[in-house]
C-alpha cells in the first residue's frame, strides 16, 4: 500500500510537469489492459481499455485511462446533449482499478508489450505530456475517438512507423452497428434506444482499423501486431490477471418484444372495437401520435442541432414523423381539419411501405420496432374507413 501511495503522489507531481526528469529503469514495462464487459449499466456493456505503466525501481504502477469525464464541467449536460463530449485522460494507481473491476466481476487481461528501452521512454513520455492539465482534455467520440481507440493511437503517434497492425486475422465484414449489436444481446432496450438515436453512419462497413472502436479488438488486434523495429511480435506476454465464472442471464418478462407485442394486441383489439362501433378512440390516436411525433422531432434534432455525426440521416424519421405532433393537436379539434384525412392516408402508405421493405433500407432499423409501425398502420387504417369522421361528430368518440 506504502508502494501505490509514494506512486499516487509521484503521478501528482508529474501531471503538473515534472516527467522531464523521469527515466524509466531497464526493467519497467507497459502494458494494455483489457477489462471485460458488465451489463450492468449501457455504458459498460463494451468493456473498457487502458495502458499500465509498471517500473518496480522508480515504484510507478500507473494505468492511464481514457474514459474520465467531469460531471462538474461547466454546461456539462448541454454540452452532452449538443455532442461536445469534452472526456479526459489521468492516470492512477493501477491496483486501484484492478480492485474495482474484480468486484464487478468483469475480466482482466494484460498484454505485456515487446518494446525496447527507448520505446518504452516514448511511450512514457507520451501519456505524461497527455495527462498535463492543457492536453488531458479529448472530443469524444463513440466510435473514431473513445478509449479503446486512443490507445491504439498513443502507440500509433508515440511510435509513429514502429508499430504494424495485421489486420488480415479480421475475416468478418460487421458494418459498426452489428459490431455493437454483439455486445448488446443482454441489453435490448439499450440497444433500442442506440438504433432509434444513431443514423445510416452506423452503417457503414467497419474497416479493420475501425474495429478497434471496441476493447475486445484492441486486444486481439494488439496480439496480431509487430514491433517494426524489433522485427518481432509486439505482444511479448500474455496475462490473464482476473477471469471470473460466466453468468447466466436471467429471463425479463419487460423486454421490448413482449411489451411491443402486447401494445399491438392491444391496439389491434381497440382497432377492431373502434371498426365494428364506427367510432375512433381519439384518446389512443392522440397519444400514439403526440409520442411518435415527440421521438421524430427528438431525432430530427440530434441529426441537425447537434455534433452527434452518428444520428445523421436517421431513417427512424420514417415512422417518427415529426409531423405527427401536428396531427395529434389537431386530434383535440372538435371538427377535425379537412387535412388529417390526407395525411392518414399519406402515413398508411408510409407505414406500410416501410413494413413491406424493412430489411431492403440501408439503415438497419431495429426490429423491436415492427409492432409499434404496425400500430401506426392500423390506427391510419381504421381512420380511413369511418368516412364520416370528418363531417359527422356524433360517432367521434372521445
Amino acid at each position: 500500500m506504502k508502494k501505490f501511495l509514494f506512486a499516487a503522489v509521484f503521478l501528482l507531481a508529474f501531471q503538473h510537469g515534472f516527467t522531464q526528469f523521469t527515466i524509466l529503469s531497464p526493467s519497467a514495462r507497459i502494458s494494455v489492459i483489457t477489462f471485460g464487459p458488465s451489463q450492468e449499466e449501457l455504458y459498460t456493456a463494451f468493456g473498457h481499455s487502458g495502458i499500465r505503466v509498471y517500473d518496480s525501481l522508480l515504484q510507478i504502477d500507473a494505468f492511464f485511462n481514457y474514459g474520465v469525464f467531469d460531471f462538474n464541467q461547466p454546461h456539462f449536460y448541454l454540452n452532452f446533449a449538443r455532442g461536445y463530449l469534452n472526456y479526459m485522460v489521468d492516470a492512477y494507481p493501477y491496483q486501484d482499478y484492478l480492485i474495482y473491476y474484480k468486484e464487478h466481476h468483469r475480466f482482466a487481461h494484460e498484454q505485456v508489450l515487446n518494446l525496447t528501452s527507448e520505446q518504452k521512454q516514448k511511450v512514457f513520455e507520451f501519456l505524461a505530456n497527455n495527462i498535463r492539465p492543457e492536453n488531458r482534455n479529448y472530443f469524444y467520440d463513440y466510435f473514431y475517438n473513445n478509449c479503446a481507440t486512443k490507445v491504439r493511437d498513443v502507440f500509433k503517434d508515440a511510435l509513429k512507423n514502429e508499430v504494424a497492425f495485421d489486420s488480415t486475422y479480421i475475416k468478418t465484414n460487421y458494418t459498426i452497428r452489428q459490431l455493437t449489436d454483439l455486445y448488446l444481446g443482454q441489453q435490448p432496450w439499450g440497444d433500442l434506444g442506440i438504433d432509434i438515436c444513431l443514423g445510416l453512419p452506423m452503417d457503414k462497413k467497419a474497416s479493420p482499423f475501425e474495429y478497434m472502436f471496441l476493447p475486445d479488438y484492441i486486444e486481439s488486434s494488439f496480439d496480431h501486431a509487430m514491433n517494426s523495429v524489433t522485427s518481432q511480435p509486439l505482444v511479448k506476454s500474455k496475462i490473464i490477471v482476473y477471469e471470473p465464472q460466466p453468468e447466466l442471464a436471467a429471463f425479463n418478462w419487460f423486454h421490448p418484444w413482449i411489451i411491443f407485442g402486447i401494445f399491438l394486441a392491444l391496439a389491434a383489439l381497440l382497432t377492431w372495437r373502434d371498426w365494428k362501433l364506427k367510432r375512433i378512440s381519439k384518446w389512443f390516436d392522440v397519444t400514439l401520435f403526440l409520442v411518435v411525433g415527440l421521438v421524430g422531432v427528438l431525432l430530427l434534432m440530434l441529426w441537425t442541432l447537434t455534433d452527434h455525426k452518428a444520428a445523421a440521416t436517421n431513417f427512424n424519421l420514417l415512422w417518427a414523423v415529426p409531423t405527427h405532433l401536428v396531427l395529434a393537436i389537431a386530434l383535440l379539434f372538435k371538427q377535425r381539419p379537412r387535412w388529417v384525412r390526407i395525411y392518414f392516408l399519406i402515413t398508411t402508405i408510409l407505414s406500410a411501405l416501410l413494413l413491406g421493405g424493412w430489411y431492403l433500407l440501408p439503415q438497419a432499423l431495429n426490429v423491436f420496432l415492427i409492432p409499434l409501425v404496425a400500430v401506426i398502420l392500423l390506427r391510419g387504417l381504421v381512420n380511413l374507413s369511418q368516412r364520416t369522421l370528418a363531417t359527422d361528430n356524433a360517432d367521434y368518440h372521445r
